[in-house]
């Protein structure tokens, strides 16, 4: 009897995976791809050996600045799991070198977006490797449209929403963003401990869609995203 219900139990379970349990989706990222580009224009191209998706500022809009671009992929429909890329980003020439400037190549990822709400994780490579411990110890940074920009939660919470990692500039490092409730952590090339853990993320528990993120001075590349839902 007790063996009998034990295999209808596992045939309802097999058949339950089977039909709806969500698996791991690896996303192209090339024409095929459906997105939604703000403020910028997608370009296939080759990075250090690797095709990869360029986002690049509009033409004629080259030096702008405080801007974001974005690629909001537009079949995602995401609330936990986990989120894996490889990125590679720096400053774009033209733009200020000195440490103070915030022009040090961002480059991330935007989860659970919906409409001007978002969560997002990313990385500034130029701080990494500089002397400056205060700099360094920004190369990772967490914040949340619209309210929670990283000048609020640097000056509600110093040091509580960023961190450090090293990472070289221009150079492909693999992200990996873990999400659950409330709470996301951040892995980078594939350490087994987060650099960075944010236990209230501010939009508390939500979904949306997900975002290829940089800002207009930065060269941004993409590739190699693989979403797995929970």
């Amino acid at each position: 009897m007790l063996a009998s219900l034990a295999v209808v139990l596992l045939s309802q379970a097999a058949h339950h995976f089977a039909q709806g349990a969500p698996s791991a989706r690896a996303i192209p990222l090339d024409s095929t791809t459906g997105l939604e580009v703000r403020n910028g224009r997608v370009l296939q191209v080759e990075h250090r050996g690797r095709r990869a998706l360029k986002l690049a500022p509009l033409a004629g809009h080259e030096h702008d600045v405080d801007q974001e671009m974005v690629a909001v992929l537009t079949e995602s429909d995401f609330q936990d799991g986990v989120i894996e890329l490889d990125v590679a980003g720096a400053r774009r020439q033209g733009y200020a070198t000195d440490n103070m400037s915030a022009f040090k190549g961002f480059i991330g990822v935007s989860f659970r977006i919906q409409g001007d709400k978002a969560e997002r994780f990313y990385l500034r490579p130029e701080n990494a490797r500089l002397d400056d411990q205060l700099f360094r110890n920004r190369t990772t940074q967490y914040e949340s449209d619209p309210e929670f920009p990283w000048q609020r939660l640097r000056a509600e919470a110093p040091g509580a929403y960023e961190s450090y990692v090293d990472l070289e500039p221009s150079a492909w490092a693999r992200i990996r963003i873990e999400v659950s409730g409330a709470k996301a952590r951040l892995f980078v090339n594939g350490a087994t401990q987060p650099c960075l853990v944010v236990n209230d993320l501010k939009h508390g528990v939500s979904r949306g869609k997900i975002a290829l993120w940089t800002r207009i001075s930065s060269e941004a590349y993409f590739s190699d995203l693989r979403i797995e839902p929970k």
